[in-house]
């Protein structure tokens, strides 16, 4: 869970362009998890079990000069809600801390302990997810930004100060040497353990032991809280590694170039559990690039669908803005091929990075599937309600559904049903669930 202080307290305390942390607040969390804590009365030190990062994006300055600063704050922006969704992902079940430092310098902190190994990993594969192509419609071009990344265990009782000290300094000597992407602070490349080709060779086994795992998030009506169906997500509890989310699973995937392999993999065992859910509930795929640039996508999705002995018109497919970069036009074509078959399409995270409009006029869509940050302020925020409540008025002039996601809060559930959304799902609603856990989520839901 993202790491919080009290409502009142954080208002104040987020960066104004991007609503990530600010610099204060990561400052002060930071003090928190590092402060000696108190065991049956006796206060002791313990070692840390922080885990930090941060990432900066040395060529912001370039599109600065090169776009204006508006295109810079757009960059910034997107890259904010890369990091977000990155952290919601792989971080599930931990706290987790996600700031902006100032410029294009972010800040990633875990406060459970996990292996170097993993961080390591990690931080790989976020500089995968935000060097993917950001498309900047108001100058009708393609950025590309090159992050590099300091990691660093900071050691018992070390304060916000040294660490952030310790990590900018890693992280400009990170920036000056070429093919160094990650950087220790205490100098360590690469700790020992898997090496890239050895988790490459890993995922292809775990395909093959059926050991990557679908879980699913419970979406339900805002009409009248009924459960509507699931998201289907998928992890990987590593042997060595632990746990890896959709978004590290899919980097290592890239590299070994086996990801419609793994899209395959997810599809056909999501649509295998979906086809024993009782007859009503919907299940929602994410779509990949690899999907969309494939010329068999649909065509083979249905084959699969028919199969697992799934109903398409029960399928909603979720697509998010930077998978529709390398090729919109084909996208365009698959899934009007794919709604011709009564799938539905959903443009995920609306709301958050470039929102770009375009696709809402190109793309044969359903849905509109706006991201956390859209509805974390709902109930204290006027902007943010205005904002909410003129994208939904939007999406109704277009004929399509809002679907509002990271909804924790009862409040929230309130002002999306009264402003005309129509699907929510959240932690408030239920947690990502095993399939069989879902079942009998599923079952007993109704007397709930």
């Amino acid at each position: 869970m993202m790491a919080t202080l009290p409502l009142s307290e954080t208002c104040d305390m987020r960066d104004a362009l991007t609503g990530l942390a600010s610099a204060e607040l990561a400052r002060a969390t930071l003090a928190q998890w590092q402060a000696p804590r108190e065991i049956e009365g006796a206060t002791i030190d313990i070692h840390s079990c922080c885990r930090v990062m941060l990432l900066g994006l040395g060529r912001i300055d370039t599109v600065n000069l090169a776009y204006g600063a508006s295109a810079g704050d757009r960059a910034l922006l997107e890259v904010a809600q890369r990091i977000l969704e990155f952290a919601e992902e792989e971080f599930e079940s931990e706290t987790w801390l996600a700031a902006r430092l100032s410029g294009g310098n972010f800040l990633i902190a875990v406060r459970e302990s996990c292996s170097p190994e993993r961080w390591q990993w990690l931080a790989e594969a976020l500089a995968d997810f935000v060097s993917h192509p950001i498309s900047d419609d108001a100058n009708a071009s393609t950025l590309r930004l090159w992050p590099r990344i300091a990691v660093m265990r900071p050691a018992a009782l070390e304060s916000p100060d040294v660490i952030l000290d310790r990590l900018a300094d890693t992280l400009a000597r990170a920036q000056d040497r070429h093919g160094s992407r990650v950087l220790w602070v205490d100098g360590k490349l690469f700790p020992q353990g898997r090496s890239s080709a050895s988790l490459e060779a890993d995922l292809l086994g775990a395909l093959d032991r059926d050991e990557i795992k679908i879980v699913y998030q419970p979406q339900f009506s805002l009409e009248d809280d009924s459960l509507i169906g699931a998201e289907a997500l998928a992890r990987w509890d590593h042997p060595e590694l632990g746990h890896l989310g959709a978004n590290a699973l899919f980097a290592i995937a890239e590299r070994a170039d086996h990801v419609a392999q793994l899209s395959q993999h997810i599809a056909r065992v999501a649509l295998a559990d979906a086809a024993i859910w009782p007859d009503h509930l919907r299940l929602s795929l994410n779509v990949t690039p690899a999907d969309l640039s494939s010329g068999m996508f649909a065509t083979s999705l249905p084959d699969i669908i028919g199969q697992a002995g799934f109903d398409p018109q029960l399928l909603t497919l979720e697509i998010t803005e930077h998978v529709l970069l390398a090729d919109l036009e084909r996208a365009a074509i698959s899934f009007s091929a794919l709604r011709a078959h009564g799938m539905r399409v959903a443009l995920d995270d609306f709301g958050a990075g470039f929102c770009n409009f375009r696709y809402l006029k190109l793309l044969p869509l359903d849905y509109l599937k706006l991201d956390r940050t859209m509805v974390e302020g709902l109930g204290h925020d006027t902007r943010d309600l205005a904002i909410f409540r003129g994208i939904v008025t939007m999406a109704k002039a277009l004929d399509l559904a809002v679907i509002v996601e990271g909804v924790e809060r009862s409040d929230q559930i309130s002002i999306a049903r009264e402003e005309g959304a129509a699907i929510y799902q959240g932690f408030i609603g239920a947690k990502p669930l095993d399939r069989d856990a879902f079942l009998t989520f599923a079952a007993d839901y109704p007397s709930r």
